[in-house]
């Protein structure tokens, strides 16, 4: 069973007395359609708390869809709360927990000061922050190694750039972002060390209008590559790049189609195999207090996604070169200082 609760109705269900049995009528009347829907193992309940909409066919998408990989996995009971604005995750995440719920992912590392206030509170209920940065008794945290995939994005970029000045465009900096800006900075300054990368962060994932107006205002300052990293607004700046005729990367999903003539590639992330992957370490018992940082050397989980039509066979070639270095350790990106901040800097191995 896929329980979907809006953001009213399940805080209502929260705080009512017959919690339970009001929280049964919803599900039954509110199960996702699909197909393979099934009841599931009411012994093994997983939650997930989204920021965004199941369809923006990005971030928040790839988070449903790795619930209910996991649901058909492991035959588990899963619910899902959309929209969840960043004053209603702490009650939110709360909520699942009184239900029960085994498992409850929150999707995105603006969670982490909820996780940090509820997960003490319900030590039979386990915390997973996907991008997040904690780690407890009952607390871990999912991350894609999202420098690797923007280091080769870089190498991309610096390879079709006329003006020499790339941007990269998020909804909010944490550190997630900051390592995906790092890569996409490194990438491209092993292929021009004097190539300029500037930074925006829109303050919000899903507003279309500050995605496009972020991307003009970028344009008008000569910048001809834009990585982003948003949710339902990142179709907006792949086709005002299009539209502009500059160049543009796809995130979590293969975007190649969103703005075939802009993309150059994407950072596939295949949250959903890493979500149910981690599911199944907290169903057996195995899972630990830690980061979980997943990297290119798990194929089915980050790529990079179809080559666009600037992309020529030399880029394309050079990139997965330098993938394959990666994979093979050649290539390591180890903590550093910078700048005075403590950061990832590029290490190659030595003949």
């Amino acid at each position: 069973m896929t329980c979907n609760f809006s953001r009213r109705q399940f805080l209502v269900y929260g705080s009512a007395t017959f919690a339970t049995s009001l929280l049964l009528k919803a599900c039954s009347s509110n199960q996702t359609q699909t197909p393979t829907a099934t009841s599931g193992d009411a012994g093994f309940k997983i939650a997930i708390a989204l920021p965004g909409v199941i369809t923006d066919q990005a971030w928040n998408q790839s988070g449903y869809e790795g619930v209910n990989l996991a649901k058909q996995q492991l035959n588990a009971e899963v619910a899902y709360v959309e929209q969840v604005a960043q004053a209603d995750q702490t009650e939110v995440l709360t909520d699942f927990a009184r239900k029960g719920y085994n498992l409850v992912f929150a999707h995105g590392g603006q969670f982490d000061a909820a996780i940090e206030q509820v997960a003490p509170q319900f030590p039979k209920t386990f915390f997973v922050g996907v991008n997040g940065n904690l780690q407890g008794e009952n607390i871990a945290s999912l991350r894609i190694d999202h420098l690797q995939g923007s280091y080769l994005c870089g190498i991309i970029g610096a390879s079709v750039t006329k003006s020499n000045k790339l941007a990269y465009i998020a909804g909010q900096e944490f550190p997630a972002t900051q390592d995906e800006l790092r890569g996409f900075e490194l990438g491209a300054k092993s292929v021009k060390p004097n190539i300029q990368i500037v930074s925006t962060f829109t303050g919000d994932w899903n507003d279309v209008a500050k995605a496009k107006e972020a991307t003009l205002a970028l344009i008008s300052a000569d910048v001809d590559v834009i990585y982003q990293w948003l949710d339902s607004a990142s179709a907006a700046v792949l086709q005002t790049a299009s539209d502009k005729n500059i160049y543009a990367f796809g995130n979590t999903k293969d975007q190649l189609d969103v703005a075939p003539q802009a993309v150059l590639t994407s950072a596939v992330k295949r949250l959903d195999i890493a979500i149910s992957y981690l599911a199944e370490l907290v169903k057996n018992q195995q899972i630990t207090g830690q980061i979980y940082k997943i990297g290119l050397e798990r194929p089915d989980i980050l790529t990079l996604g179809k080559f666009g039509v600037a992309a020529n066979e030399k880029i394309q070639q050079n990139a997965l070169q330098v993938k394959q270095e990666i994979i093979d350790k050649k290539i390591t990106f180890e903590n550093c200082q910078d700048a005075g901040k403590t950061t990832r800097c590029v290490k190659k191995a030595t003949a």
